[in-house]
């Protein structure tokens, strides 16, 4: 019983005499008694009451009035009570959507300031903790990118939810959304949970690719290992890299050999510049470089690759040999040539000038 008072109070007194009213006159509840009634159900939704309870409470009080009613009024009372409940329900549910629209608007808030690095450190440590992460933690963060784009609500994202829920419970795992891409922070001393994210995420989203950035420190770390799966996706696009999962650790040497543009435009105009003197320009003798490098320099391998026999394989090498001064047989020259090919991926040479 000490439950249940806090919640027959908000019908307490008046709303006896507005069944006893209803049911005497055989009306419908006023404008304003339903503006009333709509008014407590706000209340009782803040005050965290569920709508099982204030819906037992309004049959509770309408069994204790009917005895007290006329024969015919009496007949009129599950109508009066219907009206009620639905006034005060509506109200009820109002409150709830407002307060779901405020949690969102905030979880969405956090989540722009945690990934931009925006807002006071300590006043983002603490909003974390409500939403289950403890940024004094090292965390990494795994983004998933589809053919099209996911919104928090959408099938994907509670597919990949589901099955992390599962799997690991309750295990600080911030799982979003952001620029229509599925992202999931977890601490760094969990890496099952982001390699079962990569694993469902990639299924969900019919082939997508997922990228894992390193693990780092505090709530800047969640910013930078955030940062690196970006750039493993962009660097992914660029480079044609079709692996479904990508870990930033495994891409180190890409941004170093991008951070000096100008030195690497050189060495590709320089090294597979006399390649645009070829029949069909240079496109096709770099497609076989690529090729050649990306199955492990085995000739037969990236025949089959491009389609190619391997006597053309072979010719093709050799004519890139004659035109470039550099054989991809030799292991010294094979070096320059390789860190060449993987510049103009980089660069999208021959497409745009250097």
């Amino acid at each position: 019983m000490a439950e249940r008072e806090p919640v027959e109070g908000y019908l307490e007194g008046w709303y006896a005499e507005i069944l006893t009213g209803v049911c005497e006159t055989r009306r419908r509840l006023t404008p304003e008694e339903r503006a009333a009634l709509r008014t407590l159900g706000e209340r009782a939704a803040e005050a965290g009451i569920g709508l099982r309870d204030l819906i037992r409470a309004h049959l509770s009080a309408a069994q204790r009035v009917r005895p007290g009613l006329p024969r015919a009024a009496a007949d009129h009372l599950l109508s009066a009570v219907e009206q009620a409940v639905d006034a005060f329900a509506e109200g009820h549910e109002r409150a709830q959507h407002l307060a779901m629209r405020q949690e969102e608007a905030a979880r969405r808030e956090f989540i722009d300031d945690l990934l931009y690095g925006r807002s006071d450190l300590g006043r983002l440590a603490e909003r974390a903790e409500r939403f289950g992460l403890l940024l004094s933690h090292a965390h990494a963060v795994a983004v998933a990118q589809g053919r099209e784009p996911y919104s928090d609500g959408s099938a994907v994202t509670r597919t990949v939810e589901a099955s992390l829920t599962a799997r690991f419970g309750n295990r600080r795992i911030l799982l979003t959304t952001k620029d229509g891409r599925l992202i999931c922070v977890a601490p760094a001393d969990e890496p099952d949970v982001l390699a079962h994210f990569a694993k469902q995420a990639h299924a969900a989203t019919d082939g997508g690719q997922v990228a894992i950035g390193r693990a780092h420190p505090g709530a800047g770390g969640v910013v930078h290992s955030y940062e690196e799966a970006l750039n493993a996706l962009d660097l992914a696009a660029r480079m044609n890299l079709d692996e479904p999962v990508l870990h930033a650790a495994d891409l180190l040497v890409y941004p170093v050999l991008t951070r000096d543009r100008q030195a690497m435009a050189d060495l590709v105009r320089t090294v597979l510049g006399p390649l645009q003197q070829a029949r069909g320009g240079a496109k096709p003798l770099l497609d076989t470089l690529t090729a050649y490098f990306d199955t492990g320099c085995v000739t037969a391998q990236a025949a089959r690759r491009l389609s190619l026999s391997v006597r053309a394989m072979t010719y093709r090498l050799d004519r890139i040999h004659r035109l470039t001064g550099a054989d991809p047989g030799d292991p010294v020259q094979r070096y320059t040539l390789q860190t060449a090919v993987v510049g103009a991926r980089l660069l999208d040479w021959p497409d745009q000038p250097l």
